[in-house]
């Protein structure tokens, strides 16, 4: 099996990392500090399941790849627009692209069926760019349930969860999905092929649509943003109403509200990926969080006003952070 990972960040240097310990040819494309690191020293795992370093090939330039089985998604998806210099090189006619990213995709109707099947989310694919570049054909869907920080260049530091859930748009178990679920299993990490893994986008949505704009708004880690109540109070309206959206759409999360929060508090003095990216300066994600289930909510008209308050001080915020 042939992976490279685009954007071999924390996530994807860390399954990049367990797929060639587990013997996959990966090749892992990244830039900088980062890359240097990776090249001398290979990928450094830091792990309360143990350490471990993982040495796989490591580029900034895709062409020397060439085509793979799987393409892994690691960059953020606000730049999945622009990453078709990036991705071509490593395309062949059956290679599926596996976006392990946060929030509503940009297949998320491909396939779907009913009376929304085709529908393009205008706040996550504008104007088709994406698919354009990323053909929902090619896609598998993945949901992480890992937490990671880059501690240094070349340097993973695994905080908790190793679960990598994926799926096809069109909910059937596929080759593909299998193989690949065979791979990072034997790497070490959990990768179950789910039916619907709209259901679990929309689990993991139900944190990633509160704490993440909140925690750069308040500038604060899960623990302060769980035991602070009146914030934990809003947060649980954030994501009672997402419930509702997700509900309107025929999926079902299966998680109370409660036990999301006690999991969130549970992680303990964790930032963001939104707060770490507001820290570095770096564009903030929130298109696919916010902004898609705001839309989703006018095509399905659930009344969701917290979720539009929070969005429009976040939205701000991103605005003003990217000036």
């Amino acid at each position: 099996m042939k992976v490279a990972v685009l954007g071999a960040g924390a996530i994807g240097a860390y399954v990049g990392a367990a797929l060639h310990r587990a013997g996959a040819d990966v090749h892992l494309i990244a830039r900088g500090p980062h890359l240097a690191a990776m090249r001398q020293h290979g990928v450094q795992v830091l792990s309360p399941r143990g350490d471990f370093t993982a040495h796989p090939h490591a580029t900034d330039d895709p062409a020397e790849v060439g085509p793979v089985d799987y393409v892994f998604l690691g960059l953020k998806a606000n730049s999945y627009a622009a990453c078709g210099p990036l991705i071509e090189p490593l395309l062949h006619d059956t290679t599926a692209v596996v976006a392990a990213q946060n929030g509503i995709p940009w297949w998320y109707f491909h396939r779907h069926g009913g009376p929304h099947d085709g529908h393009r989310v205008e706040s996550v694919d504008p104007d088709g760019a994406v698919s354009a570049v990323l053909a929902p054909e090619r896609a598998v869907g993945c949901v992480v349930y890992a937490a990671t920080e880059l501690e240094g260049p070349g340097v993973v530091r695994h905080l908790e969860g190793t679960r990598f859930s994926i799926g096809e748009p069109d909910r059937s178990v596929s080759r593909r999905c299998l193989a690949l679920s065979e791979a990072i299993q034997a790497g070490g990490l959990k990768c179950p092929v789910e039916p619907d893994l709209r259901n679990d986008i929309w689990l993991k949505l139900l944190g990633n649509i509160s704490f993440n704009p909140i925690s750069a708004l308040a500038r604060a880690t899960m623990r302060q943003m769980c035991l602070h109540g009146g914030t934990r109070r809003v947060i649980e309206i954030m994501m009672t109403e997402t419930l509702s959206v997700a509900e309107a759409l025929g999926c079902k999360v299966g998680v109370s509200i409660e036990r999301r929060l006690a999991g969130a508090e549970k992680v303990g003095d964790h930032r963001t990926s939104t707060l770490q990216d507001l820290e570095r300066g770096k564009p903030l994600e929130l298109d696919v969080l916010l902004s898609a289930v705001v839309e989703l909510a006018d095509i399905t008209g659930v009344d969701v006003p917290t979720l539009r308050t929070v969005h429009a001080i976040s939205d701000l915020l991103a605005l003003r952070s990217a000036a």
